[in-house]
């Protein structure tokens, strides 16, 4: 195992995440099984004495579960050195076999723990405790991938060994190279500009419809939850060869670096933010119709839907400022 403040900072944030998602769920089950807010009884009393304190807690904790993907990305970054042949987080990912499963899961989570973010306080915002029911129950859901993510980053962190040779982005990305990045890195230049921009026009277009007319939030929840895979791949197949002007360079994590101004870090930081928004409009959805919540809902919902809408097109304008402040053209453009 490497010793590094931010790998330790990391250990222990999740260990306590774990914990206190384990402790809530705990709650959480009980909530389900015997929650009335009808009922006067001791029991009841005590659930909604603990709910609001054990809620609270655990926002302040998965709060930090968001900011962890990224310190977790910047810790990869930041120990490659130590690696031969590892030139950027790619090659510390890649260190051992749980690397970038770890990296999946603590995107999946951070997903996930925007969408109870946001289910929470619209519950907090009811005077009945409206969601009370949906939100213990994706807790429970979550909680899972919480503990696997946990369990995962410990095995990585502790398999990390100095002495180990490593790849680099450039072998990993390469076109001639096999695996999911190679191929993504292989994928035609033309078609992914095509489906980056009508992606982009369907996350704008159904999310104005929807501020507008206040209707289509579930076409605007799917636009934004596939826009988010499919402007990763972006990334990698032409958006990166823009930002480093080399032609071969598909590597989604150097952009990360000083070298690059950091631009990595409000690209990825936008299309997370985009992301959960979106998607925090349709989990709102089935909701809208609840007593307590008809007069704020509404409104909570266009407001995540033009935060959405102004994180994307944020985006695409770094993208743009990018492509347009380079010399550097891709064949048949």
């Amino acid at each position: 195992m490497i010793l590094h403040p931010s790998i330790l900072a990391l250990f222990i944030s999740s260990l306590l995440i774990s914990l206190m998602t384990l402790y809530a769920c705990g709650y959480g089950i009980l909530i389900l099984l015997r929650w009335d807010i009808s009922s006067g009884s001791e029991l009841q009393i005590t659930l909604e004495r603990r709910t609001y304190l054990i809620s609270t807690i655990v926002s302040y904790f998965l709060v930090f579960q968001l900011v962890s993907l990224f310190l977790f990305i910047q810790t990869a970054d930041s120990i490659c050195h130590l690696f031969v042949g590892a030139m950027c987080a790619v090659g510390t990912l890649t260190a051992n076999p749980f690397g970038y499963p770890t990296l999946a899961l603590k995107t999946l989570t951070f997903l996930a723990a925007g969408g109870w973010l946001i289910l929470n306080h619209a519950d907090s915002r009811g005077y009945d405790y409206p969601l009370i029911r949906p939100k213990y129950l994706l807790l429970l859901c979550m909680a899972p991938l919480v503990l696997a993510e946990t369990v995962l980053q410990a095995v990585y962190f502790l398999r990390l060994k100095p002495d180990i040779i490593t790849s680099c982005c450039g072998a990993l990305f390469s076109q001639a190279s096999r695996g999911i990045a190679a191929e993504i890195a292989a994928l035609p230049a033309a078609p992914m500009q095509t489906a980056f921009c009508c992606s982009l026009a369907l996350v704008t277009a159904s999310g104005v419809y929807f501020c507008a007319r206040g209707r289509g939030a579930p076409l605007f929840a799917v636009a934004s939850t596939v826009n988010f895979p499919l402007t990763l791949a972006a990334m990698i197949s032409f958006i990166s060869l823009y930002i480093y002007e080399m032609p071969s360079h598909h590597c989604p994590f150097c952009i990360l670096q000083k070298e690059y101004g950091y631009v990595g870090y409000p690209l990825y930081a936008l299309l997370l933010t985009s992301a959960v928004t979106g998607i925090g409009v349709g989990v709102l959805h089935p909701f809208r119709n609840r007593e307590s919540l008809k007069q704020f809902l509404p409104k909570m919902q266009k407001s995540l839907a033009v935060v959405s809408i102004l994180s994307i097109l944020s985006f695409a304008c770094i993208v743009i400022y990018q492509i347009l402040s380079t010399s550097f053209r891709l064949d048949g453009y």
